[in-house]
C-alpha cells in the first residue's frame, strides 16, 4: 500500500511543471550563469556545482511540505482516511517521496557541471557527492513536512521559500564564503564545510579536520531543531507516538484537520 502511495506522490510531483522549473531548471541556470561570468576558474566551477546541487536538493526537499499543505487545504489528506493506510504510513510515504524527488535536482546540476562546464573529479567523488547530498536532504524534507502539517498552504510556501533562500545564502551555496562580510561569515561559522571540500577534491590549506565537539554540537542542534518543528506539527501525544498515532492529535493532523472544508475533495492521480 505504501509503495503505491509513494509512486502516486512521486508521479504527481514530477509532473508538476512548477516543480521541475524551480528545483531543476533554476539551479542549473544559476550554476551555468554564475560559473561562466568572468575568468575561467575550474576550482570554482567544481565548488559551485556541489553548492548549487545542494541548493536544488534543498528546494526539492522543502517543496514536499508545500505539497502537504496544499493537499490539506483541498481535502486530499482527509480523503486518504478511507484507505487502509495509517497516519504513520501517510507521513512515511511523504518522507520517502522527498527522498526520490530530490534526485533530479542533484543529477541535473552534476550533469551540467560535467557536460557543460567540463568539471573533472575522481571517479569515486561523483557518487560520493551525490550520495552525501541525497542523505543530507532528508532533514529538510522532514522540516518541510512539519511546516506543511502545521501551517496553512500560503504560509507554508512563504516559510519554505524563506528557509530555502536563507539556508542557501548562509550556507555558502551560491557564493564563496570568502566574499561574505565579516558578520555573515561569523554567523555561518565554519569557513569550508566538508561537502564543499569534497567537491573541490580537498583543500590542503584547510589542514586536518578540527570540528571536534563543536561539530557534534552543531549536528545535534540541527536535529533538535527539526524535531522541535515536527513534534508540535503532529501533536504532543508523546515522542513515541508522533507522527503515527492512529488517534489523538497526531493521527488527526497526519490526515489534515476535519474542519478545513465542509466537503471532502478528491485529488486526481
Amino acid at each position: 500500500m505504501i509503495t503505491a502511495y509513494v509512486r502516486l506522490e512521486v508521479r504527481r510531483t514530477l509532473r508538476d511543471p512548477g516543480f521541475a522549473i524551480s528545483t531543476v531548471g533554476v539551479p542549473v541556470m544559476m550554476y551555468l550563469l554564475f560559473t561562466n561570468l568572468g575568468a575561467d576558474d575550474s576550482a570554482y566551477r567544481t565548488s559551485a556545482m556541489v553548492g548549487m546541487a545542494a541548493y536544488g536538493a534543498l528546494g526539492a526537499a522543502l517543496s514536499v511540505g508545500t505539497g502537504v499543505a496544499e493537499d490539506k487545504s483541498t481535502g486530499w489528506l482527509r480523503q486518504l482516511r478511507i484507505t487502509p493506510m495509517t497516519p504513520r504510513q501517510v507521513v512515511t510515504g511523504r518522507a520517502l517521496t522527498g527522498t526520490v524527488v530530490v534526485l533530479p535536482a542533484i543529477a541535473g546540476v552534476l550533469l551540467a557541471g560535467g557536460l557543460a562546464n567540463g568539471v573533472r573529479m575522481d571517479a569515486w567523488q561523483w557518487p560520493a557527492v551525490a550520495l552525501t547530498l541525497w542523505l543530507g536532504s532528508l532533514p529538510f524534507t522532514l522540516l518541510g513536512i512539519g511546516n506543511g502539517y502545521r501551517l496553512t498552504a500560503q504560509t507554508t510556501g512563504v516559510v519554505n521559500v524563506a528557509c530555502n533562500l536563507g539556508l542557501a545564502v548562509v550556507g555558502g551555496l551560491w557564493f564563496p564564503v570568502t566574499l561574505f562580510p565579516d558578520w555573515l561569515r561569523a554567523l555561518r561559522g565554519h569557513p569550508h564545510p566538508p561537502l564543499r571540500r569534497t567537491g573541490r577534491g580537498g583543500d590542503r590549506r584547510d589542514g586536518p579536520r578540527r570540528d571536534g565537539p563543536g561539530g557534534h554540537r552543531r549536528v545535534g542542534g540541527a536535529v533538535r531543531c527539526v524535531r522541535g518543528r515536527l513534534v508540535p506539527a503532529f501533536g504532543e501525544d508523546g515522542v513515541g507516538k508522533w507522527p503515527w498515532g492512529t488517534g489523538g492529535s497526531g493521527g488527526a493532523r497526519a490526515y489534515g484537520s476535519g474542519h478545513e472544508h465542509g466537503r471532502t475533495a478528491g485529488r486526481p492521480a
